[in-house]
C-alpha cells in the first residue's frame, strides 16, 4: 500500500536556547563555553521553563556554575543546511550576555576561551594578523576565480568588502560576513564536515560543533556594534577602574586601538565616569585615578545617544 505523504504535514521542531556569554579577562575577550571549547552554554526549551530567558539562565548555570546578569535576544537561527553533525532539526533561539568571571574561592574555574581561537584575524591590535596575507587571502582568491554562479567579480567585491581590501578600511564589525565567506569558500572546518574526497585545508582557528561558532561570531559583531553607541561596556568592568583598564577593555572587544587622548576627552564629554577620590598603585608610574560609572549611566543602561565609540589610531 502506497502512502502519499501530507506536504502540508507538521513535524516537531526541536528549539534549543543558546548563549553567547562575553567576558573580558586580562585584557583578553572571552566566552564562556563548555564541551572543552567546543559548544556555547545551551540546552532544549523545556514546558517547565517559566520563559524563554528563564530557560537560557537555568541551562548557563548548571552547565557552567555562572548566573547571568544583563542578557539580550541575539538571533534566531533555523538552518537546515549549517547543522550537519545534528540528527533532527533545530531552531536556536540565542542570547547574549555581558558579564565578569566573579567565581568565589573553592568554585571549579570556568571555560573561558579568547575570541580570537576562534577567530585569529579580527585581533588587529597589533596590526593586521599574518594569517590574513598567509593562508586567508591567498586561499579566498583562488575561491573567487572557481567555479560558480557568482564567480569573479562578484566574489572578490564581497572579499574586499568584508576584509578591507582595495583601499576599504577594516571594519571590526563585520564577523559575521568575513566568517560567512570563509564558509562559503570551504575554508573552516564547519563547512568540511560531511563531505568525501579531497578539498582545501582549513585555515587556522578552533572549531566548534554544529553552528556555534557561526552564532559566536554573531554575537561578537553585535558588541562590537553596541560599545559604540550604548554604555554596556559597563557590565564587563568592575565597580572600580582605571581609565586605562575601560580603554584596553574597549580596544580588546573591538580588536583595535584607540588613540589614549581622544578616548579620554569622549569619556569626559560624555559624563560616563566618576573620580571615586582613591588611587591605585598597581600600574608603572605614579598611582591612577580610579573611576567608577556615574549611577545615572547605569539607570539609563538602554538609552540611546550615550556612545563610547571606538577610534582608530
Amino acid at each position: 500500500m502506497n502512502v502519499t505523504q501530507d506536504p502540508h504535514q507538521r513535524h516537531e521542531v526541536k528549539v534549543d536556547l543558546m548563549a553567547v556569554v562575553a567576558a573580558v579577562i586580562d585584557n583578553c575577550p572571552r566566552a564562556l563555553t563548555i564541551k572543552q571549547g567546543k559548544a556555547l552554554p545551551s540546552g532544549p526549551f523545556e514546558l517547565g521553563h517559566r520563559s524563554l530567558q528563564a530557560g537560557l539562565r537555568d541551562w548557563v548555570e548548571q552547565q557552567t556554575g555562572h548566573r547571568l546578569g544583563y542578557i539580550e535576544q541575539l538571533y534566531t537561527f533555523a538552518d537546515r543546511d549549517r547543522m550537519a553533525d545534528e540528527p533532527e532539526r533545530a531552531i536556536s533561539i540565542s542570547y547574549l550576555g555581558l558579564t565578569r568571571d566573579e567565581r568565589k574561592d573553592g568554585q571549579a574555574p570556568r571555560d573561558w576561551r579568547s575570541w580570537y581561537d576562534y577567530f585569529p584575524w579580527e585581533d588587529h591590535r597589533k596590526g593586521p594578523p599574518a594569517i590574513l596575507a598567509d593562508f586567508i587571502l591567498p586561499r579566498l582568491k583562488v575561491w573567487a576565480e572557481g567555479p560558480g554562479e557568482e564567480a569573479g567579480e562578484e566574489r572578490y567585491h564581497r572579499i574586499a568588502v568584508a576584509f578591507g581590501l582595495d583601499g576599504r578600511p577594516w571594519n571590526e564589525e563585520l564577523v559575521l560576513q568575513r566568517y560567512e565567506l570563509l564558509y562559503e569558500a570551504g575554508l573552516v572546518d564547519e563547512a568540511l564536515r560531511g563531505r568525501k574526497g579531497s578539498h582545501t585545508p582549513p585555515v587556522p582557528g578552533r572549531s566548534m560543533i554544529a553552528d556555534h561558532r557561526r552564532i559566536l561570531a554573531t554575537g561578537i559583531a553585535r558588541l562590537r556594534t553596541k560599545i559604540k553607541y550604548r554604555p554596556v561596556v559597563f557590565e564587563l568592568m568592575p565597580p572600580v577602574f582605571t581609565l586605562l583598564q575601560l580603554q584596553r577593555a574597549v580596544e580588546a572587544l573591538s580588536g583595535r586601538l584607540v588613540h589614549k587622548q581622544n578616548f579620554r576627552r569622549l569619556i569626559e564629554q560624555q559624563e560616563l565616569v566618576e573620580e571615586t577620590g582613591e588611587t591605585t598603585s598597581e600600574t608603572r608610574g605614579r598611582p591612577a585615578k580610579l573611576f567608577r560609572f556615574r549611577p545615572v549611566v547605569l539607570m539609563e543602561r538602554t538609552a540611546a545617544g550615550t556612545k563610547l565609540p571606538v577610534i582608530r589610531a
